[in-house]
């Protein structure tokens, strides 16, 4: 996909309305953006009364939401997790996602999705998207590419956070077998629009924001075939216009690690224009380092029983992590150089689409032929590795027993898996404007800038410096609902 290149450090400033001298259309909510955030709020801005108009950049709605896995992450006791014999309740799934979600995360957030997980998972269905009341077992897979609904997506099951919180599995995935269940739940909410007098512009860029001389924002600013249109938003405006993984400037200005990711996970208009328009009226962008880096090395859920390596042959976490932590911990502390180690009885054709960097019959075999690492490091961890799995214990990063066999068949291989040979490591954003859980945009200062509210990626949400898959549809359709909400209630 093609980057924008806009000057990061201009954010979009408002115009004043005393400038406007004509409304071209008006609407009591305005939402900025027609992906799983977007389509939410309009829903519910308009079941509480609201008249709702959604502009939307590309020729159709659905954003990257209609490009996702249909995954949602949700718990605390759902149907679906009682119908596959699980049981959880919202302070185990809280207690996860606080440690998960990393420094920084946004506890009240958490909180108030934990407890009302279930009721968002009625809505979600009450809304028509299908779940199927199958489990697919962490053995199998964490991301399906069958028609089960539920399995895990993070790293409950893995050390530490098995003792920080009472395990259980939270993804929900829509029933669509494939990857097009992000499309088919975008379809479905998104059929709902016309009926409910949900009205939606197409092909319509925003930016920048108006607002009125007590700083209020009452509209925004859209360019429609080349001509530039006023909008009036009477109650509120409520971007949910996406991240920013595909703005180079804003990339290299606020996340020049995640830069290095060439798979940018994302639409095209994910390039930061939401959050930009909301900084622009004085809204406060946090966490703008902070990204979702994956190293999709599991897909082969035997490969979780090889060695993870870094360039000096030590292991550096459990592989029984969730991706993206690996991701993180392999981008963050190991510099993108990070190598999987095999023996003949986990390997298997075909392998992982990148560089073999070595094969052995013995370890000392398989690190003179790497010919990369300290001499005697990845046979001491090796050899430290074997011992351990025999005895049934990973006394480094405790990693779980059902994954812990010895390396003991060769040829040994050593797979390359750093950022610069396996093409798969893929990012997006995870900072945005700051905002109350409710939706309201706040400034540096943390008041309230009046009239805007921002949702899913342009918001900084549940996930700071950490994630799990499913976050992202969760936390933008819920999210989504909320400021909707929020935004119908202002009436002068």
């Amino acid at each position: 996909m093609s980057e924008t290149t806009p000057d990061a450090s201009h954010a979009a400033h408002a115009r004043d309305a005393a400038d406007v001298k004509t409304w071209h259309r008006e609407a009591d909510v305005v939402v900025v953006g027609g992906g799983g955030a977007g389509v939410c709020a309009a829903l519910e801005a308009r079941d509480a009364g609201a008249e709702v108009l959604v502009l939307e950049r590309a020729w159709k709605p659905g954003g990257t939401s209609a490009q996702a896995s249909g995954q949602l992450y949700m718990g605390g006791g759902t149907p679906l997790q009682k119908a596959c014999g699980f049981e959880d309740d919202p302070e185990e799934m809280y207690k996860y996602l606080v440690a998960s979600c990393g420094p920084g995360a946004d506890e009240e957030k958490i909180r108030v999705y934990c407890e009302r997980s279930v009721e968002h998972y009625h809505w979600i269905t009450g809304r028509g998207v299908p779940f199927k009341q199958t489990f697919l077992p962490v053995e199998v897979g964490t991301d399906p590419d069958t028609d089960d609904g539920l399995s895990y997506t993070g790293s409950e099951l893995a050390y530490p956070f098995c003792e920080i919180a009472k395990p259980a599995p939270r993804g929900h995935t829509a029933q669509q077998e494939g990857e097009n269940a992000g499309l088919m739940m975008m379809e479905t909410l998104l059929a709902q629009l016309e009926p409910a007098g949900v009205s939606v512009q197409c092909d319509t860029i925003c930016e920048p924001l108006i607002s009125d001389h007590e700083g209020r924002v009452v509209g925004v600013v859209a360019t429609v075939n080349g001509e530039e249109q006023c909008i009036r938003a009477r109650r509120g405006v409520v971007l949910t216009a996406g991240g920013y993984i595909h703005n180079k400037a804003m990339l290299e200005r606020y996340a020049p690690v995640t830069r290095r990711v060439r798979f940018r996970l994302g639409c095209d208009g994910d390039d930061g224009r939401g959050i930009r328009m909301g900084m622009g009226v004085g809204g406060d962008a946090i966490r703008m380092e902070a990204a979702c880096i994956v190293v999709p090395f599991s897909r082969n859920r035997q490969f979780v029983k090889g060695v993870l390596v870094n360039a000096v042959g030590q292991r550096f976490c459990a592989e029984d992590l969730y991706q993206s932590l690996l991701g993180e911990i392999g981008m963050w502390r190991e510099d993108g150089k990070i190598y999987l180690v095999l023996d003949d009885a986990l390997y298997e054709q075909p392998q992982l689409p990148t560089e073999i960097l070595a094969v052995g019959e013995s370890f000392a075999e398989l690190e003179a032929e790497a010919a990369i690492f300290p001499q005697g490091s990845l046979v001491h961890t090796l050899e430290t590795y074997n011992r351990d799995a025999a005895a049934g214990a990973d006394t480094l990063f405790h990693k779980d027993a059902r994954w812990l066999d010895p390396l003991a068949k060769p040829p040994y291989v050593v797979l390359d898996l750093s950022l610069e040979k396996y093409p798969f490591w893929s990012a997006f954003t995870l900072g945005g404007l700051h905002t109350r859980p409710t939706g309201e945009v706040l400034d540096a200062d943390g008041e309230v800038v009046p009239g805007l509210y921002a949702a899913g990626r342009n918001a900084s949400g549940m996930p700071a410096h950490g994630y799990n898959s499913g976050l992202s549809l969760a936390d933008a359709t819920f999210s989504g609902r909320l400021a909707g909400v929020a935004a119908a209630a202002h009436t002068d």
